[in-house]
């Protein structure tokens, strides 16, 4: 057992081991290998957890910033609209009436749910400027959205640097390649007839 671990261990690091036929650009070839995983581990941890908490303070700053508010409907508001496909558009805009913390009255067309009448109270979301907004997302929800902002941000990171770190091993690739053309060109002729 002992020898078939140490067997595998010396084929997982055959890039650090000592050989006559390694050439500098192998090792240079490990280095990039190693750099690049490297930063794939630590920088794409670190890109998603930023990415992920900024994505949670913006979803924080937006239930700060809006609130909900009971208003009034102006006018009755539609059945549910029946799509096509099967879909049914639950909001449509409606003219509503809601007095603003200072006191006045104002009015203005806000997404309501279908099938109400006037004078039926509903709640909407204001923004701080007083501007209709969508319902910010819950805490659970904007946690998973981070979440997941988190972890696309880390892979599209991680994909960059894997790429990146493939077209450096391609360019000592073409290398190697051109410098075995240089050297067959100069040995082979002295093999003999050549038979291409």
């Amino acid at each position: 057992m002992r020898r078939l671990t140490s067997r595998r261990r010396r084929r997982w690091l055959w890039r650090w081991r000592s050989n006559p036929l390694r050439r500098r650009d192998d090792v240079v070839e490990t280095w990039i290998v190693l750099a690049m995983w490297v930063v794939i581990g630590l920088g794409g941890t670190l890109v998603g957890v930023v990415t992920a908490q900024a994505a949670e303070a913006s979803f924080a700053q937006l239930r700060h910033d809006r609130h909900s508010a009971r208003v009034v409907l102006v006018e009755n508001t539609t059945r549910a609209v029946q799509t096509g496909e099967g879909a049914t558009y639950r909001h449509v805009r409606a003219k509503v009436r809601w007095t603003a913390p200072d006191g006045s009255v104002r009015t203005g067309r806000a997404p309501v749910d279908s099938g109400r009448n006037a004078g039926s109270r509903v709640t909407v979301w204001l923004d701080s400027n007083g501007q209709f907004t969508e319902k910010p997302p819950a805490a659970k929800a904007a946690a998973v959205e981070a979440g997941t902002l988190g972890t696309g941000a880390a892979l599209a990171f991680g994909g960059l640097v894997f790429a990146a770190g493939r077209l450096a091993q391609w360019r000592l690739d073409q290398r190697r390649y051109d410098r075995w053309g240089r050297e067959w060109d100069q040995v082979g002729p002295r093999w003999g007839r050549r038979t291409t």
